[in-house]
């Protein structure tokens, strides 16, 4: 049995899903106006983890990401520039042209990471036409209004609005300070379809001129495109919930008459050596940036896998530098149990798998699944069943032991070479021409470790 936590009940939930061979997701991607940071890329690492967790369960999935290339202003809630313009400006380039760079770029961030990608990914500048009709039947419906410039969607229509994020509307109208749209009828009210300026790039034709979507009305749109008006799980992060999860809510609500999604799941910040990650700061590291700094990809998802998912995680070099130490060690015990001739009873794989899969299954709690690994890879009796188990753990963990497996194997003849040599030094009690060999082959970027089970050697 799956338990995860639901934004909407605030509980944790025996998962159950609409159909019981496959599981419909929607995850919140990525405005793609800038390079994603390591914050922005947690996000992508939940949604990775949850996925390979509900295949290791046997689950189909069909997963809908989406991107967005126009109608994410500024602020959430619907004030400001659109983001891709500003980035249009700020490198004097076409927002299309922007928006391929930058899609392009997060896709290859992924692809480091070892991210699955979702079944389906889709852009928002390919939809506009779903969108249109979404918008038009939700007035249809009479859930949304037309001012000078802007389709509204009424949240005074709903029976209620903030059901996830459990705030007072009321108590918001009362203490708004903002001005806004003077034909704007309530402050929780937002933009479904915006009427473009004379300059603005990004428009298409439609039924209220040219004009542009908003930023809710997207996901909503291209949900019921792809997963139809009910799906199982909808994805993002804890900043989505007060105003762009909401407000999918209410789109689906005025569009069809009923939630779209029967499981929220959140994941809480990434913080920076104990704060927030900001430009002035100078902490929004990419994943070029951390691994110019010594840190492989796969380094991000042993630190990932220290925390829950729902808590704040807090980002140190001392934790990466932990992290790091942790894949390497994980790898050598791997190799380890590869060549190991020692026999493991069927009862011990049992406990072993029984308890990965209950840690995974308790709403992805990999900080005990991860515990489980390193009783794995400690066990003194080294093992091939252990190695096996290994691998099909790392059908969750997605560290790609089995590729580092095949490196091992096809080390260079010039390497091998000297290893071979430093070997024989070694049982020849050569101790200085065994640190001379080793220093040669750390000066060609690989790192020796001996111990009491033999010397391992990994490319750094």
């Amino acid at each position: 049995m799956i338990k995860l936590y639901n934004t909407l009940t605030r509980k944790k939930e025996e998962f159950i899903p609409i159909d019981k061979k496959e599981v419909k997701i929607y995850t919140c991607g990525p405005t793609v106006y800038y390079f994603a940071h390591i914050g922005n890329l947690r996000a992508y690492l939940f949604m990775d983890n949850l996925r390979r967790v509900l295949k290791y369960n046997g689950y189909n999935l069909k997963h809908v990401m989406n991107i967005t290339d126009v109608g994410h202003l500024v602020s959430d809630a619907d004030e400001g520039e659109d983001k891709m313009m500003k980035a249009s400006k700020r490198e004097n380039k076409d927002p299309f042209e922007i928006a391929e760079f930058y899609t392009k770029a997060f896709l290859e961030d992924i692809d480091k990471l070892n991210i699955e990608r979702p079944e389906i990914i889709a852009k928002a500048t390919e939809h506009i036409g779903i969108m249109e009709e979404y918008v038009k039947k939700i007035i249809e419906n009479g859930y949304a209004y037309i001012t000078e410039d802007t389709v509204y969607f009424d949240t005074s229509k709903l029976d209620t609005y903030g059901v996830l994020s459990n705030r007072n509307v009321e108590d918001q109208q009362a203490g708004a300070r903002v001005e806004f749209d003077k034909g704007k009828r309530n402050i929780t009210d937002f933009a479904l379809w915006i009427k473009a300026p004379e300059n603005h790039i990004m428009k298409w034709d439609s039924f209220f001129g040219e004009s542009y979507p908003g930023w809710h009305l997207e996901c909503s749109a291209m949900s019921y495109k792809y997963l139809g008006e009910k799906f199982d799980i909808h994805t993002g992060g804890m900043d989505h919930i007060p105003i762009h999860h909401e407000n999918e809510i209410a789109q689906s609500k005025g569009f069809c008459g009923h939630m779209p999604a029967n499981y929220w799941m959140h994941l809480d910040f990434l913080q920076v050596d104990g704060g927030k990650m900001s430009k002035s700061l100078n902490n929004l590291y990419t994943i070029k940036e951390l691994e110019e700094k010594g840190y492989e990809p796969a380094v991000n998802r042993i630190f990932y896998f220290t925390s829950i998912y729902r808590t704040p995680v807090n980002l140190t070099f001392g934790a990466m530098d932990s992290a790091k130490i942790s894949l390497n060690r994980i790898r050598e015990g791997y190799i380890k149990h590869l060549n190991g001739t020692d026999e493991i009873s069927d009862d011990e794989l049992k406990k072993y798998e029984e308890r990965f899969l209950e840690a995974i299954n308790d709403d992805l709690n990999m900080p005990v699944a991860m515990s489980v690994v390193w009783d794995v890879i400690k066990n003194p009796k080294k093992s091939v069943e252990l190695k096996d188990l290994l691998l099909k753990f790392d059908e969750v963990l997605g560290l790609n032991l089995a590729n580092y497996e095949k490196q091992e194997e096809k080390l260079p003849a010039e390497i091998q070479e000297l290893i071979n040599k430093r070997n024989e030094a070694r049982q020849n009690k050569d101790w200085a021409e065994s640190d001379r060999v080793r220093d040669v082959l750390i000066e060609k970027g690989y790192s020796i470790k001996d111990t009491k089970d033999g010397t391992t050697i990994m490319h750094n």
